[in-house]
């Protein structure tokens, strides 16, 4: 019910908003047509192009250092001799905002259907009762209403590895099938049931090891120390992930101060420690290596397994894909309504210039009390990621160019954008494919943790860039 109360308050204050300003304000008459038909200019779009694949007059004018205006363009030329292009794109209204949805969904179809394909091909050949059977110990004290060795377990891990990797593509499909698992012990269908809320308010949380995408906007950008988020994006998703394990063990009366909670939790700081340690001891450009070959290298790693598991034993491998491939094209249409839903409301609530208002009074009060107003410069990146994984990266780049790249608040926007996950696609994705409408406190849990992770960044800001 929560989720339906908070999208009916996005809906009301965006279009109440809205009419205050077409009555009461000179200038913004057009305002509900930006409501339906979106604003003039609102996302940034960076795309590397070679040379020759740019317009003549963008290419003269990039010669004679005459970028200033160009159909709103930026150019900058990088390192190896291509240009970037900085563009900005029209927000879409509701009309556009749907078809976005549903573009979003048939995009999902085709990743859908590949991970579930193999995920199948594991089930069938034992592999995830096997990885049930090895995070045993630990998912069954947070995890006390699944049992011991159900596939969920399996599932869940898969999911929280390829988060870990920062695999997005990998983790949505697992992260659904977990959901799928957890249903199936769910006595009420349409209410969460406390391990999907665990589940979800874990996965939501974002704890990633590499935060691949940031580093890789910073580095077009131009960035002399685009590496110096890694640590702070890091241990914000920590602490965020921690917080959102205690909430949700504390409203389920779940002891987790035990020694095999402890132990386990241990055990992650260490490895973090360690792969911290490790990449400290490479330059940027290594940096960049070891992240894009690490992540891909364990999709490849995965399947393969997979197949090797399969082949000994003796399972069906393709027919198991398409069984799991074409519930993965079931699932993904399953979602369209939920994110058609969501999206809508974000959407108003963008174009209507609530998120502006709000901008606005924060900076106030930080002014009214001396505050730190750079806070406030990187502070939109924090706010759209909750409801727009693209909103989030098109802030923080804008950040980056009109406060500087490797500014304390380009800096923090990065790290904001990366000690956060898109909370709200996440919940009509996953409760959406398995028709979840009561989320109980799943929503309120998911926001603490995200303010967790933005104060932690803040915090840590201060003491690595200052």
């Amino acid at each position: 019910m929560a989720l339906s109360r908070i999208w009916t308050a996005f809906i009301i204050i965006a279009i109440t908003l809205a009419a205050g300003k077409f009555f009461f304000q000179p200038g913004q008459e057009a305002i509900f047509s930006q409501l339906v038909t979106g604003k003039n200019t609102d996302t940034i779009y960076v795309k590397r192009v070679d040379s020759a694949a740019v317009p003549a007059q963008v290419h003269a004018q990039f010669q004679n250092d005459k970028l200033a205006a160009w159909d709103k363009n930026k150019v900058t030329r990088n390192n190896d001799g291509s240009l970037t292009v900085f563009r900005l794109l029209p927000a879409n209204g509701i009309f556009e905002t749907c078809w976005d949805a549903v573009n979003l969904c048939l995009k999902l179809i085709g990743i859908m259907a590949l991970f579930l394909g193999f995920v199948n091909i594991a089930e069938r050949a034992g592999g995830v009762r096997f990885l049930s059977r090895i995070i045993a110990p630990f998912f069954s004290r947070i995890f006390p209403e699944v049992p011991k060795g159900h596939p969920a377990h399996g599932h869940m891990i898969m999911n929280f590895s390829a988060n870990l990797m920062g695999l997005d593509n990998a983790a949505t499909p697992f992260g659904i099938r977990a959901m799928e698992s957890l249903q199936e012990l769910n006595n009420d269908k349409t209410r969460a049931s406390n391990s999907q809320i665990m589940f979800m308010c874990l996965h939501a949380s974002g704890l990633t090891l590499i935060p691949t995408s940031i580093i890789a906007d910073r580095v077009t950008l131009g960035s002399k120390h685009p590496t110096d988020i890694f640590i702070p994006c890091m241990i914000a998703t920590f602490v965020a992930t921690i917080t959102a394990m205690c909430i949700v063990a504390w409203r389920q009366r779940i002891n987790i101060f035990n020694t095999t909670v402890l132990l386990w939790v241990l055990g992650i700081t260490t490895g973090i420690a360690a792969l911290i340690l490790y990449i400290k001891t490479l330059d940027n450009a290594g940096v960049q290596l070891f992240s894009s070959s690490l992540s891909n290298g364990i999709i490849l790693l995965v399947f393969l397994l997979i197949i090797l598991g399969a082949l000994y034993k003796k399972t069906d491998i393709f027919d198991a894909f398409i069984e799991g491939a074409r519930s993965g094209f079931e699932t993904a249409i399953k979602i369209i309504p939920y994110l058609v839903g969501l999206l809508v409301a974000i959407s108003l609530l963008r174009n209507s210039g609530a998120f502006d208002f709000v901008l606005d009074g924060i900076k106030q009060v930080f002014i009214l009390f001396n505050g730190d107003t750079r806070i406030v410069d990187a502070l939109p990146t924090s706010l759209v990621k909750p409801l727009s994984g693209q909103g989030a990266r098109a802030l923080m780049i804008d950040t980056m160019r009109t406060q500087g790249v490797d500014s304390f608040a380009g800096n923090l926007a990065s790290v904001f954008r990366g000690s956060a996950d898109t909370t709200f696609y996440i919940l009509a994705v996953y409760f959406g494919a398995i028709g979840i409408k009561n989320s109980r406190y799943a929503i309120g849990t998911m926001l603490l943790a995200d303010l967790a992770g933005i104060i932690t960044a803040i915090s840590i800001a201060y003491l690595f860039f200052k």
